[in-house]
């Protein structure tokens, strides 16, 4: 797991590398620019899951324990998000300061299995008001710094393992890492295309498609 994560952060590196040093160029500068403010940004954007998956690490894992009910529900929710999105009128709006908390805070509640974080985050930067192109770039960009800090906790978890890393199967892990990486390049390119393209829609009704099929097969098997 933690190499494909990277594999799909060095695809989302790539995509928005401009971006990325925007937020380098911001972190390192003693100004008050639009550089310094976009990474302030992103900052605030990550506390609220990096809160809950610290503080609530123990209570997460129990919901991803064959909850097939609720994540058929979550997969319902996801797909309402998206289609409220869809129908929001588009704008030229920037990410604020207070919407980044509130985007963050999306991204925290799409840590529940079933619920999409980028269609979350998305979802609710347009329902906020922002640019379409905007609210997606801002959704890949929030997550690089989650995903390499997950990493870097998977990995001193693994070192204390030596007999783990011993038993590793590298050629997979290598394949694992090359399909990630390529499909992480085009899902970031056709994501942003769907949303510039308002076509949200066409996600939701894939969630509420599987959505209602997992409630169902959850009920027929009782």
């Amino acid at each position: 797991v933690t190499v494909l994560h990277f594999a799909t952060a060095m695809s989302t590196i790539i995509i928005f590398r401009k971006e990325l040093a925007r937020v380098f160029k911001g972190l390192f500068q003693f100004k008050w620019n639009d550089e310094t403010k976009f990474s302030l940004k992103i900052i605030l954007s990550m506390i609220p899951a990096a809160l809950v998956g610290v503080l609530l690490e123990d209570e997460i894992e129990s919901f991803f324990g064959g909850q097939i009910m609720f994540v058929g529900c979550m997969l319902l929710f996801t797909g309402a998000l998206l289609f409220l999105a869809d129908k929001a009128k588009n704008t030229n709006k920037e990410v604020g300061f207070f919407h980044s908390l509130i985007i963050g805070a999306s991204q925290a509640i799409a840590i529940l299995p079933g619920i999409s974080r980028s269609g979350a985050t998305i979802s609710t930067s347009v329902l906020l008001g922002i640019d379409r192109e905007k609210a997606a770039r801002f959704s890949f960009l929030m997550v690089v710094p989650l995903i390499f800090g997950k990493m870097a906790k998977d990995i001193l978890e693994i070192m204390e393992s030596p007999e783990s890393i011993a038993n590793t199967d590298y050629l997979s892990l290598g394949v694992g890492f090359v399909f990630a990486f390529f499909t992480g390049l085009i899902a970031c390119k056709w994501m942003i295309s769907l949303v510039k393209k308002a076509k949200l829609r066409y996600f939701a009704f894939y969630c509420f498609l599987v959505g209602l099929i997992s409630i169902s097969a959850e009920l027929f098997s009782k």
